[in-house]
């Protein structure tokens, strides 16, 4: 799903407090109005608008009770700085990605059992695993929090190097893909998934600004 349209669509208070609920159970209509306090033909546009979205599905009971629930799991971050602002949006992974291969600065070590916990039926792993992660979650939350600080201070300071109001973080990946690969402006361009024009324009601006110089058909810090 575009991250843009499910901010948007959780932008809504009674959408957020529908998806609350139906976190803990299963709801039908009238017990939504009843806990929301709107009339029953609300609660019907809010659920269609997340059924459309794949947020909410329903299944219908032995009494043909038609019961709304929550149809997938997905993360929604949002980072708003001096330097930009983005939306993303991903769903779990497969239990099978290897985390320390895709993630270098991040160790599970022997932390989290290997398998899904749906393979378990030692309830005392299972506990055990649950309070790991809920350890693990704290922690990723404090690093990222951490990661945003560091990103921050850094894109001010090449801001000050810059002299000007610019597009530090643009510049900036510029920069990196100047250190990560040969120096080339297709190369660059490439890397930072920037038009040539734009990517040479930018090359010449860290030049102007004392940070590169060019050598041949290459870039390199100056």
């Amino acid at each position: 799903m575009d991250s843009a349209v499910l901010l948007d669509l959780l932008g809504n208070e009674n959408r957020r407090r529908i998806l609350r609920l139906l976190s803990h159970k299963s709801c039908y209509v009238t017990e939504i109005s009843e806990y929301l306090g709107v009339s029953p033909k609300a609660v019907i546009d809010h659920l269609s608008r997340l059924e459309e979205a794949g947020l909410v599905e329903s299944h219908t009971d032995s009494r043909r009770r038609k019961y709304f629930h929550i149809s997938r799991d997905v993360r929604l971050e949002v980072n708003v700085s001096r330097h930009g602002f983005g939306v993303k949006s991903a769903y779990p992974a497969n239990p099978g990605l290897d985390i320390d291969g895709r993630c270098p600065h991040m160790r599970l070590d022997d932390h989290v059992p290997d398998g899904t916990p749906a393979d378990r039926d030692d309830l005392a792993e299972l506990a055990t695993e649950f309070d790991r992660l809920q350890e693990l979650e704290n922690e990723l939350s404090l690093a990222q929090r951490w990661i945003h600080g560091r990103m921050t201070e850094t894109l001010d300071r090449l801001n000050e190097r810059l002299g000007v109001d610019a597009d530090s973080r643009f510049f900036a990946e510029l920069l990196a893909a100047v250190v990560a690969t040969d120096g080339s402006t297709s190369a660059v361009a490439e890397t930072v998934g920037a038009d040539r024009p734009t990517v040479e324009e930018g090359l010449r601006r860290l030049e102007s600004g004392g940070l590169l110089r060019k050598g041949g058909d290459s870039w390199a810090l100056a």
